[in-house]
C-alpha cells in the first residue's frame, strides 16, 4: 500500500459540462481529470440554476452554510455528484445561483456579483474547515478572494494555488464591496486590494496565494509588461518571484477525431479521407458550395480580445477570394450586426451565432484552416483541437499561441510541435496576408497533407502540463513541512 495521496480542492466558477462560457470550463473539466492518478482530487463550482441536476445525479449532501458577511446573513447548500471518476461539490445559494446567466448578460457583469461570488468563496472556506484538504487551487477572480480569507483563518493550513486564465477579467468593485465582504480596510492598499480607489479581487489571488500561475509561459512574461498587464503589471511585477507559466492542454479523449460522438464519420490521421466527409456534410448543411475550396473557420466570442474588428475589416476581401468562410460565436451585438451586413451580401460566408459544443466539433472536423486573430490570447485551446482535427491554425503570435504554434516556413516533423501560419503584425492586412499564405499551402497537398497528419500526431494533451502543475504540488506541499 503506497503513502496516502494528497487532497486537493480544485474551485472554478465554471466546469465544463455543468456551466460554460469559455476556456475556464474546459480547463476546470480535464486538469483535475488529468491529476487525479497523482492527487485526491475534487472540484467545487458554484450551482447555477440551469444545471440539469437529474442529467448528472446532483443531489443535497445535506451540508448547509449559515454565512455571515457585511453583517447579513446567507443560506447556502451543498451539492455534490461523481463525474467521470471525479467527485464535485456545488454551492446552491439563492443571490448567486438563480440568475439566467453566469456573470451577466452578454457585455455585461450584473452590479451585485462582487457578493454573489463573496457566498462562493465565504463557502469553500467553511467546506475547507470542514473537510481536511491539503491544498487550495483557485482559478480567476471569482474564486480569488478565498486566497486572502485562508490567510485570514488561523484555523486552515492549507497551501493555494491561484491561477489567472485571462489578465482583461479583474473583478474589480466600488469601495463599498469591502464593507460588503466583509473586509477589513488594512485590505485596502496598493499591496493588496486597492485599484485607482475600487476594489480589485484578482489582486487578492496574486497577493495571498501562495503560488500563482498563468496559462503559459509566453503570457506570464507579457502580463509583467504595460502592453499586456492590464494595470497589474507593476503588481505582478513585485510578485513575480511566485509566478510560473504553464501551457494548458486539451483533453484529448473528449477532442479526439478517431471516436467523437459529434461527427457524421469518425477519422484519424491515417483515414483523412473519412474527414473529407464531414467537410462535405458540413458544407451541405449551411448551405456552402464547393468541397474543394479550403474552408475557414472562426470559433470563439466575437470581442475585441479575439480580433474579431481584424476580422470584418478583411472579411469584404475574404469573400472575394476562392474560398469558404464559417463563423461560429457570440459576443457584442455591434461586431454581430456588421457581421450579419458583410454576410448577407456573400454566399460564401456562413454565421452562426450562439455557441453549440456539437456543431463546434463538426466544423473543427469540417474546416481545413482556423483562424485566431487574437489581440492577445493567454493560451487558447482552439487552435490545439484543431491542429487535433487536422484543420491548420492561422495565428496571431501572441501569448500561447506563440507557445503552441510553431511556423510552417520552419516545419519538421520529427519535433513534437505543432505548426500553422503565424504573424506578427497585428492588422487586418495581416491576417489577409496570412489567410493568402494559408490558399498557397493548400493548393500544396502534399505538403498541406504532411503537416496536418504531423499535427494530428502531436500530443496536445495535459500529460505535459499534469507533470508541471504535480511538480508545483509537491513543491508547496513539502515546503510545509
Amino acid at each position: 500500500m503506497g503513502p496516502k495521496r494528497k487532497k486537493v480542492l480544485f474551485a472554478a466558477s465554471e466546469v465544463y459540462p455543468f456551466a460554460k462560457s469559455g476556456g475556464l470550463a474546459d480547463v476546470a473539466y480535464s486538469l483535475p481529470k488529468a491529476m487525479s492518478d497523482t492527487f485526491d482530487l475534487s472540484v467545487i463550482m458554484p450551482l447555477y440554476q440551469f444545471i440539469d441536476k437529474e442529467r448528472f445525479g446532483i443531489t443535497s449532501l445535506g451540508e448547509n452554510f449559515k454565512l455571515v458577511i457585511g453583517g447579513k446573513n446567507y443560506f447556502a447548500e451543498l451539492y455534490g455528484c461523481q463525474y467521470e471518476g471525479i467527485d464535485y461539490f456545488f454551492v446552491y445559494s439563492p443571490l448567486l445561483s438563480d440568475r439566467e446567466f453566469l456573470y451577466g448578460p452578454p457585455g455585461s457583469g450584473y452590479d451585485d456579483n462582487a457578493i454573489r461570488f463573496g457566498i462562493f468563496n465565504y463557502a469553500i472556506i467553511d467546506f475547507i474547515g470542514n473537510n481536511q484538504f491539503d491544498l487550495l487551487h483557485l482559478n480567476d477572480w471569482q474564486s480569488a478572494l478565498s486566497a486572502l480569507l485562508v490567510k485570514q483563518d488561523k484555523n486552515i493550513t492549507v497551501k493555494t494555488v491561484y491561477t489567472i486564465h485571462n489578465l482583461a477579467y479583474q473583478g474589480i468593485f466600488a469601495h463599498k464591496a469591502l464593507d460588503q465582504l466583509s473586509l477589513s480596510d488594512e485590505y485596502f492598499t496598493m499591496d493588496a486590494l486597492e485599484y485607482y480607489g475600487d476594489i480589485n479581487l484578482m489582486k487578492a489571488g496574486i497577493a495571498f496565494a501562495d503560488s500563482v500561475t498563468t496559462v503559459s509561459p509566453n503570457y506570464a512574461k507579457e502580463i509583467l509588461t504595460p502592453e499586456f498587464g492590464n494595470g497589474l503589471d507593476g503588481f505582478l511585477r513585485f510578485y513575480s518571484n511566485k509566478l510560473t507559466g504553464i501551457l494548458n492542454g486539451i483533453d484529448s479523449d473528449h477532442f479526439s477525431p478517431d471516436n467523437d460522438k459529434f461527427l457524421v464519420q469518425t477519422y484519424s490521421s491515417k483515414t483523412l479521407k473519412s474527414k473529407a466527409v464531414n467537410k462535405k456534410a458540413y458544407l451541405k448543411e449551411v448551405g456552402l458550395r464547393g468541397v474543394a475550396k479550403p474552408l475557414f473557420v472562426f470559433i470563439g466570442r466575437m470581442t475585441w480580445q479575439k480580433g474579431i474588428a481584424q476580422l470584418i475589416d478583411s472579411l469584404e476581401h475574404l469573400a472575394a477570394l476562392p474560398i469558404n468562410l464559417a463563423i461560429l460565436g457570440e459576443g457584442e451585438v455591434d461586431y454581430q450586426q456588421q457581421l450579419d451586413a458583410i454576410a448577407s451580401k456573400h454566399k460564401n460566408i456562413h454565421l452562426y451565432f450562439g455557441y453549440d459544443e456539437a456543431l463546434s466539433h463538426q466544423m473543427y472536423a469540417a474546416a481545413d484552416f482556423l483562424l485566431m486573430p487574437s489581440r492577445f490570447e493567454p493560451c487558447g485551446l482552439n487552435q490545439m483541437i484543431a491542429m487535433n482535427y487536422g484543420a491548420m491554425p492561422i495565428v496571431h503570435k501572441v501569448g500561447g499561441l506563440k507557445d503552441s504554434v510553431h511556423s510552417i516556413n520552419v516545419f519538421n516533423d520529427k519535433s513534437g510541435f505543432g505548426f500553422g501560419i503565424t504573424y506578427t503584425k497585428e492588422s487586418a492586412r495581416s491576417l489577409t496576408k496570412a489567410i493568402m499564405h494559408a490558399i498557397e499551402t493548400f493548393e500544396d497537398k502534399k505538403v498541406f497533407t504532411r503537416i496536418i497528419q504531423h499535427n494530428m500526431r502531436s500530443d496536445f494533451s495535459w500529460k505535459k502540463s499534469a507533470k508541471r502543475y504535480a511538480h508545483l504540488y509537491n513543491t508547496l506541499l513539502e515546503s510545509e513541512q
